[in-house]
């Protein structure tokens, strides 16, 4: 994480920790308000939102790809047990199982970290848009 001498004023960090709630829909919604008034957008904000786009499709990729794995894993024995436990409600964790619980806790993470006024850093995610940010 790291923070610059321009401190983020409270509706940047708002945006940037709602983006991440809102699995980049309201970031992509503040870009098109700037478009359409003419604003410019602050490196911070363009860094969260950008991330979380980058980070929403990402996800959706992963997913769809795991789906497909899923299938075939499920008809191979012993093997099959492997998804169904990532899949399985845990009780005592609000009946998530181990990958929603994962998945909540990083977007956690970077909400509360962009809301805080941090520039949040997920290991591969955020170099890919910082070299395509110039940030």
């Amino acid at each position: 994480m790291q923070t610059y001498s321009h401190k983020p004023y409270a509706i940047e960090r708002i945006i940037s920790a709602l983006t991440y709630m809102t699995s980049g829909g309201a970031g992509f919604v503040w870009l098109i308000l700037a478009l359409l008034l003419r604003k410019n957008v602050t490196n911070f904000l363009m860094y969260h939102i950008l991330q979380s786009i980058f980070i929403s499709m990402a996800f959706w990729i992963v997913s769809f790809l795991a789906q497909m794995i899923y299938v075939i894993l499920y008809r191979i024995p012993l093997i099959n047990a492997i998804p169904y436990y990532l899949n399985y409600p845990i009780s005592f964790a609000l009946n998530l199982s181990i990958l929603q619980i994962f998945t909540t806790i990083v977007i956690l993470y970077l909400a509360i970290t962009a809301f805080m006024g941090y520039y949040s850093y997920l290991p591969v995610v955020s170099d890919i848009i910082k070299g395509n940010t110039n940030r």
